[in-house]
């Protein structure tokens, strides 16, 4: 009986993230069973990137901190190093910088116009806009959103 309440928390726990990686994982196939020269295939491709910074979104955004972003979650408590508390607060901007740019060296690496290169230099610009939302929230405001 543990057994089975353990897993149903880990799934309620966890739902959001599991969706979203299998929608990922959907597309992929999709993309993979398709003509990438067709609109339909191309579809795919860009919904691989798109869902993508969706789950970098929801998985990182729950583990990470970016500090000043009201819509990032917020550390908490003070580490007794300041470098590890400044790594630590900003965790969230430098992840997304050192996989960026090890999906911008990928992409540098590849034929942009391949199959798979529209999807990566797609993936790039989706983390290129998570970047920017992160760092631009640090500063700026929507009515109706969470305040500092």
């Amino acid at each position: 009986m543990k057994r089975t309440r353990g897993s149903k928390d880990f799934l309620q726990k966890h739902s959001l993230s599991l969706a979203a990686s299998s929608i990922v994982l959907l597309w992929i196939v999709l993309y993979i069973a398709s003509d990438p020269s067709t609109h339909l295939g191309a579809f795919f491709g860009n919904a691989i990137a798109d869902w993508t910074g969706i789950v970098v979104t929801v998985l990182m955004t729950k583990h990470l901190y970016e500090k000043g972003s009201p819509e990032s979650k917020q550390p908490e408590g003070m580490l007794p190093s300041r470098v590890r508390e400044i790594v630590l607060e900003h965790s969230l901007t430098i992840f997304l910088v050192l996989t960026g740019t090890a999906w911008i060296v990928v992409f540098a690496l590849m034929d942009a116009n391949s199959r798979w290169g529209q999807v990566i230099g797609n993936v790039v610009s989706e983390w290129t806009q998570i970047l920017g939302m992160v760092l631009i929230t640090k500063r700026l405001i929507e009515v109706g959103s969470k305040t500092p």
